[in-house]
């Protein structure tokens, strides 16, 4: 039984048909894909040409990239180094801290009595004297009292004055009697009651001086009160507060109310700086210290520490402690209660060799620093940065002290570099010592 297979010249039909609409292929080219698929061709071929583009474009980025990473690290000749001279200047570190400034004394003026301000002879920026009357309460009450005083003192002087005449007549009469008594004139009880009346007469006299003594302290004590209906200033100065207005009425119970606040000279004033607890164990009595105030943000004000106070204050859970920096104020420039940013010197070197900062964090690109390596600088000579080992001292916001190390004034240190004028100006991180 002979089986005829059909499929094939169905195929090769097919592949013929198709290899004759492709005119401008050979003979040879058609025949030679003869059993191939007629539609699977023409995308095969596209997959293949879109493959070679893509290998192409990423072999032209690789180049690009890379000829732009050897044009940018490509040697010195492209590296622009920025220096700064070594010179000879002042060195000083400090402790910057948030202040007041205020009168280096203030007097609380206030009132033992109570009562309705009658007369208010102060007011603010008074200049006051020492026992200048300032204000005065209503003294009508305390007057009063006063008046019963003394004319209770005068009862008691009366009363001493007319036991003082009983007294000189019990002795007379005693001195009768006794007399009189010898001759049986009088009997033995009259001259008994003669003589004890003679013997209390003075003690009525001692009641009544020590009444007189007791009566005049009343009337001192109402007299006192009587004073304290004028407030006066107690020191020399200037009324820098004033709390109370004519007939205001003040009570004088617990707390003393206040009346006025005299600064006794502000033409010395003191910053009341707050420091934190960890600066704080360099700040010493006489060290200088500058400050500026808002209300003057071009004066440099300077000052001495004149006490550093150990009562800690305590203000969410951040410890600082007052040091108090006197200012001479001849101008009257600073006011109380200006804010002040003080920075108080506790080192200062004087015309030593220094650096700026940035000299010591400066490392070329590419360079390795070894664990145990010493500080260094890079100087710049004949155009090369040459590293030079040196030994630094006190350093403070801008510059370090140079102890030792081959360095001389104006030789120019690297403080950093630029690449290409195109590249950012950049610093290595500080090197480990």
């Amino acid at each position: 039984m002979t089986i005829i297979r059909l499929a094939p010249k169905r195929d090769e039909h097919a592949a013929r048909h198709w290899c004759n609409d492709r005119k401008h292929e050979s003979s040879a080219s058609c025949a030679a894909s003869v059993g191939r698929d007629p539609v699977r061709e023409p995308l095969t071929q596209s997959r293949l040409a879109t493959g070679r583009r893509i290998v192409v474009a990423i072999a032209v980025l690789v180049l690009a990239i890379s000829l732009g990473v050897w044009w940018s690290f490509s040697g010195d000749a492209d590296v622009r180094y920025e220096t700064a001279p070594v010179a000879i200047g002042d060195i000083s570190r400090g402790v910057n801290a948030t202040g007041s400034v205020n009168p280096e004394l203030t007097i609380i003026v206030g009132t033992y009595v109570s009562g309705v301000i009658q007369e208010l002879k102060c007011d603010y920026n008074t200049q006051v004297k020492r026992g200048q009357t300032c204000a005065k309460i209503d003294p009508r009450p305390y007057q009063s009292i006063v008046d019963q005083g003394k004319a209770s003192l005068a009862i008691a002087k009366a009363q001493l004055e007319k036991d003082k005449a009983s007294l000189a007549y019990a002795k007379a009469n005693v001195g009768r009697l006794a007399t009189l008594v010898q001759t049986r004139a009088v009997s033995a009880d009259a001259y008994d009651n003669a003589k004890n009346v003679y013997d209390q007469a003075p003690a009525q006299i001692t009641f009544d001086e020590a009444t007189i003594q007791q009566r005049q302290a009343v009337l001192d004590a109402a007299q006192v009160n009587l004073d304290y209906t004028n407030i006066i200033s107690p020191v020399d100065g200037t009324v820098v507060s004033r709390a109370v207005t004519m007939g205001q009425t003040v009570a004088a119970s617990f707390q003393t109310p206040t009346l006025f606040l005299i600064a006794t000279d502000l033409t010395r004033m003191q910053v009341d700086a707050n420091v934190s607890e960890s600066d704080i164990g360099g700040v010493k009595n006489g060290d200088k210290a500058t400050f500026t105030v808002d209300a003057y943000p071009k004066r440099l004000f300077e000052g001495t520490v004149t006490q550093v106070r150990q009562s800690p204050q305590t203000v969410q859970n951040v410890i600082t402690y007052d040091v108090v920096v006197g200012v001479d104020n001849s101008d009257l420039a600073l006011k109380p209660g200006l804010t002040a940013a003080t920075r108080i010197i506790i080192d200062r070197r004087s015309a030593v060799l220094r650096v700026p900062n940035q000299a010591l964090r400066y490392v070329p690109t590419g360079t390795v620093l070894g664990e145990t390596m010493q500080a260094r600088v890079w100087v710049l000579r004949d155009g090369s940065p040459i590293p030079v080992q040196v030994t630094v001292g006190l350093d403070d916001d801008e510059f370090t002290e140079i102890v030792h190390g081959d360095l001389n004034v104006n030789d120019r240190v690297i403080v950093a570099e630029q690449r290409n004028s195109a590249k950012a100006r950049s610093s290595a991180p500080p090197p480990r010592l």
